[in-house]
């Protein structure tokens, strides 16, 4: 009788060999059977300094992108710009030339501003407004220096009106002013000696800086200067929080144009309480009129302009 033969059983189980095995499951089972001690205890002192380590700078991080944000948008806090130009002197009857100047590299003309000629005119006046509005704020002031027998150039600094939108800044509005001069030495071919800078808030501080590099004009007129320009800066809150004196550069020194000023100075001024003391420091011939909010409409503005201008 012959033996039967051994049948073969069939499975599909997977062969129990450690190769069969995925990735995780022997990293689980070698995780399992590791000897006591292959993984030591961490200490908590250093688990803490980890955890402040990371805190800290986290806090670093967050304070830095404050101080980012803080420097990019800063400027806001001292200017006020808007680009629709509401009015004109057409506005009030005023004969105007519409200007574009000061062409960077690409061709295109960074600045717009406003001619109004006045044939018998002895003196013409560059009048650079203030940190608000734009030129269309500034239609009744310039009509009323053009009763007062002057020829007027106005201009709106880059980032106002219709001038190239960048943001403003100190350095930005003395390169503007320095445009709107040439443009009246060079194209209009008027001479220095014959030119009024008139400045307007924070316009005056800038006048008078401006006026420090350019002796041989004939005189300034400073309204409303603000001896304490950069307080909206750095008294507000958020202030105190960065080292805003690091990342604000603009300062519109009153004091140190106003030493260093070697042309004639009138002072329009309004409240006693805001009377500047950078006044006093004016080595040269000055004079200060106290005149009814707003200057230019106060009845005696035109008639003192008259005669302080027969002076110069």
């Amino acid at each position: 009788m012959s033996r039967p033969k051994p049948s073969r059983s069939k499975t599909n189980s997977p062969r129990s060999s450690p190769w069969s095995q995925s990735v995780f499951e022997k990293a689980m089972h070698d995780l399992k059977h590791q000897p006591a001690g292959a993984y030591p205890d961490v200490p908590a002192r250093w688990l803490l300094k980890a955890v402040v380590v990371t805190l800290g700078a986290i806090v670093l991080l967050a304070w830095a992108c404050l101080c980012l944000l803080y420097w990019q948008g800063s400027w806001q806090l001292l200017y006020h710009p808007s680009a629709a130009v509401t009015r004109t002197p057409a506005s009030v009857g005023l004969a105007y030339e519409p200007i574009r100047l000061a062409t960077a590299e690409t061709g295109t003309t960074q600045l717009t501003g406003w001619w109004l000629p006045n044939d018998n005119a002895r003196y013409t006046v560059l009048y650079l407004h203030g940190a608000t509005g734009n030129l269309g704020d500034t239609v009744d002031a310039l009509a009323a220096l053009h009763s007062a027998g002057l020829a007027v150039f106005a201009i709106d600094y880059r980032g106002y009106g219709q001038s190239q939108p960048v943001r403003p800044s100190e350095a930005h509005w003395l390169e503007d002013a320095n445009h709107a001069l040439d443009y009246l030495n060079n194209i209009r071919h008027i001479p220095s000696n014959t030119i009024v800078l008139f400045g307007d808030g924070l316009g005056a501080n800038l006048a008078a800086k401006l006026a420090t590099s350019h002796s041989s004009l004939a005189g300034i007129i400073l309204d409303q200067p603000q001896q304490n320009a950069t307080a909206h800066i750095f008294n507000d809150p958020r202030s105190r929080l960065v080292p805003a004196h690091w990342l604000v550069k603009d300062r519109y020194d009153l004091n140190a144009a106003a030493g260093a000023l070697q042309v004639p100075s009138l002072w329009l001024l309004t409240d006693p309480e805001d009377d500047p003391t950078a006044y006093t420091a004016v080595p040269i011939r000055k004079t200060k009129l106290w005149l009814k909010p707003s200057t230019s409409a106060d009845p005696n503005f035109v008639p003192a302009l008259r005669r302080w201008i027969d002076d110069l």
